[in-house]
């Protein structure tokens, strides 16, 4: 994203914790003092925001120095980096800092340890996120996925077309809908459905489907979808998603079946945000 438009959705963040002002910092603190401030991490963890962060701090008129970059494994009590200016700027600006940094790295954090995890037993499938992100933060919780080595599946609805169980009951079928998109949609996007049963698979893969998203399937039935495709042969014309309450104790099971991507809605919707503060060090 441009960097003028990722600031203009910092200063938004910033403005929805302000309201009409920081009262406590500036009732205490002199307009004109000068601090220097650390970002440490409290946990081991996997750094993701840090550009973020220093675009943060420079469109507020602060300097800042940064020690790792995104992607970098980090432990307890690093430094992340130095923030240096107005007390009063720092001091307003420390939460909404904090907050979206904590959260960009609990997910970079969690998708990495999905990742890593699903390469011991299969080198080819990818982790991928859903839509399930917070409110005002789709970009970031994203952006957080890929720097964990996911993958962050479609931004928009205007990315790709994906039928899911809602539209598919509107529209009386999945076949009818995959039908539907083919007719009337460019040929530039992709077409993903939703199915439940894994009797639909030959019939949405005939009609056109890209992508074929197999949903709250187990992995038993996961490997009965696969092998119905084999034996049609059209294995070699579809990607094999699978999605609905994956964690890290079932992940393994369905990486052993042939499945292309599983995507995991708890790597934005609940993820466990990574304890990092900030501390003033010198006035």
């Amino acid at each position: 994203m441009p960097r003028k438009l990722v600031e203009e959705q910092l200063i938004q963040l910033l403005k929805d914790d302000v309201g009409q002002g920081d009262v406590t910092s500036t009732a205490i603190i002199s307009a004109g003092l000068t601090v220097t401030a650390e970002v440490i991490a409290k946990e081991s963890g996997i750094v993701a925001g840090i550009n973020e962060a220093i675009i943060f701090a420079q469109v507020m008129d602060l300097k800042v120095k940064a020690y790792v970059v995104d992607g970098d494994q980090v432990k307890d009590t690093q430094v992340l980096m130095q923030i240096m200016g107005n007390a009063q700027t720092i001091l307003t600006i420390e939460r909404t800092l904090l907050n979206l940094l904590s959260r960009m790295c609990g997910i970079a954090t969690a998708t990495r340890k999905f990742v890593e995890k699903l390469k011991t037993v299969n080198s080819v499938a990818k982790i991928a996120a859903t839509r399930k992100t917070a409110p005002g933060l789709l970009y970031f919780d994203k952006k957080a996925v890929a720097i964990g080595g996911g993958d962050p599946h479609r931004l928009h609805l205007d990315d790709m077309i994906l039928i899911k169980d809602n539209h598919i009951a509107v529209i009386g079928g999945p076949v009818k809908a995959v039908k539907l998109a083919k007719e009337k949609t460019s040929f530039s996007k992709k077409i993903e459905v939703e199915i439940t049963r894994a009797t639909d698979i030959i019939e949405v893969a005939k009609a056109g489907a890209d992508i074929i998203m197999l949903d709250n399937f187990t992995p038993e039935d996961v490997n009965k979808a696969v092998q119905i495709l084999k034996k049609a042969e059209l294995s070699h014309k579809v990607l094999l998603e699978v999605s609905g309450g994956i964690n890290s104790e079932t992940l393994l099971e369905y990486a052993q079946t042939e499945i292309d991507i599983i995507s995991i809605g708890a790597l934005t919707h609940s993820v466990k945000a990574l304890d990092i503060s900030l501390e003033i060090i010198k006035k």
